[in-house]
């Protein structure tokens, strides 16, 4: 993905949501990869089950008459700041516009071709499904934000979250990158990975496949 920084200071989060080619909606079926460095030459990487898609709920009642909102894929810089997510508990929460595409047809199914594309403040957060244990479903914990499975992975990526906060300020970037466009080059990014001394995986491959521009 051509134009996407890559932050290298110490503990410096990259954010990285991985959108799975099904369109079969209510399954936390994508992934958050989340990479900093813990040394001038060595990263650290995790990753954590996720949807970055609605669930069934909100796809067949709306909160907005043109549709449920679906995150579309790109890089949101400094979009996001530790917050409570409905006034209840600490996660991501969106501070600045970003782009989703409406999902208007009131049905079951995920649609990313048809619908149109809106700039704004969504309320369009990062959090965890239920409190505790695993979620199966999605149902109601998204209609449109990126939900974590795993309540306790979700506390992990918050400790994360805030060593960031401490040494970088309340800000945070958060990338998707959309599978389903990249399935095609699936061979050429595996030649790539196997090769890399970094070992970063899929997401690491577009951050680290040309130099990128630190951003201040």
């Amino acid at each position: 993905m051509k134009g996407f920084r890559l932050f290298t200071r110490l503990n410096e989060l990259n954010i990285v949501g991985l959108r799975s080619k099904s369109v079969i909606p209510n399954r936390f079926d994508d992934e958050l990869h989340v990479f900093y460095k813990v040394s001038p030459v060595k990263w650290q990487y995790h990753v954590f089950k996720i949807t970055t898609d609605p669930g069934t709920y909100w796809l067949n009642n709306p909160m907005e008459p043109q549709g449920t909102a679906i995150l579309a894929e790109g890089q949101y810089l400094n979009a996001w700041e530790l917050g409570l997510h409905k006034g209840q508990y600490k996660a991501l929460v969106q501070k600045k516009p970003i782009s989703v595409l409406r999902d208007y047809d009131r049905n079951a199914v995920l649609d990313f071709y048809n619908g149109k594309k809106f700039t704004g403040m969504f309320g369009i957060n990062i959090h965890r499904a239920n409190k505790v244990g695993i979620t199966k479903t999605v149902d109601r914990n998204s209609a449109g934000c990126q939900v974590f499975e795993n309540a306790a992975d979700f506390e992990v990526f918050l400790r994360l979250c805030e060593t960031h906060r401490t040494k970088y300020g309340n800000q945070f970037s958060y990338s998707l990158i959309d599978f389903r466009t990249v399935r095609r080059r699936r061979l050429r990014i595996a030649a790539y990975c196997l090769g890399a001394s970094a070992g970063l995986g899929i997401a690491g491959y577009y951050y680290f496949h040309q130099p990128k521009k630190q951003i201040a």
